[in-house]
């Protein structure tokens, strides 16, 4: 009897895997984006940032790109398919806004690359990174499991700046002051053991519904880890 309920209990596993999967991850990604910008949005809205333009339209962007993440998945986790389809320029509009947007501010607040923080170089190849993939997620709309890959693992290239806004504030006054007193370090393995974390996600939902790695997976996560590793060690 345990064999044959192995094979039921997997496939339920898979079933609701892949029914919930995408569309909880948006909705974390969402969340931890407005965690990130809450004070722009809420408790300091007064600061510079608020009332500079290129600043407003990046923010635009960007916003509209994650709640259209959100809505997007809620639309295939309802099985309303053509209306998902319907609203995907829309968000291929959003996703590029974003990617004019970030490489404005890239080419306004440029100081040369020898100046630049290791993770400022890192967003620097991996926004290239998100519009590829994002590019190669609109050309293959129709093919949904490599469609969806490509939108999650380009979006995950974005990480690192809601990463960032979220470490000082949320997670600095909890830590042991022995963890702060190494806070380079500490923020380098809170970035990558959060980056692999998602990634890990993708991995297991990989293999639940397929029973292997596929290989868009994979290959967000190498691209990843190589134009980390060639900012902060090149």
């Amino acid at each position: 009897m345990a064999t044959s309920a192995t094979p039921r209990a997997w496939s339920v596993a898979a079933l609701a895997t892949r029914r919930h999967y995408f569309p909880a991850l948006f909705v974390l990604l969402f969340a931890l984006s407005l965690a990130a910008f809450w004070d722009n949005l809420v408790t300091d809205v007064h600061q510079p940032s608020n009332g500079d333009p290129k600043m407003l339209v990046h923010a635009f962007f960007a916003a509209s790109w994650m709640l259209t993440l959100v809505v997007q998945s809620a639309f295939i986790r309802a099985g309303n398919v053509r209306l998902h389809r319907r609203l995907g320029t829309a968000g291929f509009i959003a996703a590029v806004g974003v990617t004019l947007s970030t490489l404005y501010l890239f080419v306004a607040k440029w100081k040369g690359w020898a100046l630049m923080e290791p993770e400022v170089k890192a967003n620097r190849l991996l926004l290239p990174a998100f519009a590829i993939f994002i590019l190669l997620a609109y050309r293959n709309r129709r093919r949904p499991e490599i469609h969806k890959r490509l939108v999650l693992a380009g979006t995950l290239f974005l990480l690192e700046p809601i990463l960032a806004r979220l470490y000082d504030p949320y997670l600095v006054p909890v830590l042991p002051d022995a963890v702060n007193r190494w806070d380079a370090v500490a923020y380098l393995v809170y970035l990558a053991g959060t980056w692999s974390a998602f990634y890990l996600s993708l991995f297991v939902y990989d293999w639940l519904v397929l029973r292997r790695i596929h290989p868009v997976s994979l290959t967000g996560f190498a691209m990843a880890i190589a134009l980390n590793a060639l900012a902060y060690l090149g």
